[in-house]
């Protein structure tokens, strides 16, 4: 049985990947991405985004890059298969149907 805390960076990897799925052009800085966990009430810091956004990458769902002292996060294409309920990645909560 997962326990609350692995539920709840599960959970928020999964808001993460739909922020970055409604993107026009996929992307994301890590700063619009802790904006988008505090709407849904997560208020962890920039450190904690960095450290999921690296699992996420570990886990074939994002692909990270430096811009200065900023991460940017570009969805992959299992990351948006993932969010659209075609396949299923390990470790990232799975959406619920809409």
């Amino acid at each position: 049985m997962m326990d609350y805390a692995e539920h709840q960076r599960q959970d928020a990897r999964l808001v993460m990947l739909r922020a970055l799925h409604e993107q026009p052009d996929d992307t994301l800085n890590e700063t619009m991405l802790l904006t988008t966990l505090k709407a849904f009430g997560y208020r962890k810091t920039k450190e904690w985004v960095r450290t999921e956004l690296r699992v996420m990458e570990d886990l074939g769902a994002v692909r990270l890059d430096r811009v200065g002292e900023f991460v940017i996060a570009k969805i992959t294409e299992a990351g948006a298969s993932h969010v659209e309920r075609v396949t299923t990645i390990e470790g990232i909560a799975r959406p619920s149907r809409r």
